[in-house]
């Protein structure tokens, strides 16, 4: 075969994944995006995103708890890549949800006792949710059952008080 006669293979588009530099796939969460620390919400990128990703949505939350939402962000913008550390604030210009805990934005890691697992999800949608404001974590939970989800990426940590 001569390089004239040649033709390059598409490369193969990657996979969805969520990756953290806080902490890693299983490992534990540090103490500064907990309670115990300064209660920010980490680094978050993504690559991967499925083709006609309309609008991706973040949910974060401990499963030990019976689901217990620690974070919900809505409407990101697909042509993103990433959220910067302390995007969970509730200063922020992200859409975000009402926790669990009954604030608005991030609330990290804060067992009563023992390991717990947290369980962080982004979500590429085929069209956004249609929300604003803050939602509670169940109207955000409500819209993705019904939403048309092409792609997931999740990343679990662990924390233990």
């Amino acid at each position: 075969m001569t390089p004239d006669s040649a033709t390059a293979s598409p490369s193969p588009t990657p996979r969805f994944t969520l990756t953290s530099t806080a902490f890693r796939e299983g490992g534990g969460i540090p103490a500064q995006f907990t309670c115990d620390g300064r209660d920010v919400s980490p680094a978050l990128a993504w690559i991967g995103a499925p083709a006609g990703t309309g609008s991706l949505v973040l949910v974060v939350d401990d499963p030990d708890a019976r689901d217990f939402a620690h974070w919900t962000a809505y409407a990101i913008d697909p042509a993103t890549t990433g959220l910067a550390e302390g995007a969970g604030a509730a200063s922020s210009r992200l859409a975000q949800g009402t926790n669990d805990f009954g604030r608005v934005g991030y609330g990290g890691p804060c067992p009563p006792s023992g390991t717990h697992h947290y369980v962080f999800t982004l979500y590429a949608l085929a069209a956004p949710l249609g929300l604003s404001g803050s939602p509670r974590a169940s109207a955000v939970r409500a819209a993705l059952a019904k939403a048309r989800t092409l792609g997931r990426a999740t990343i679990t940590a662990t924390y233990r008080r």
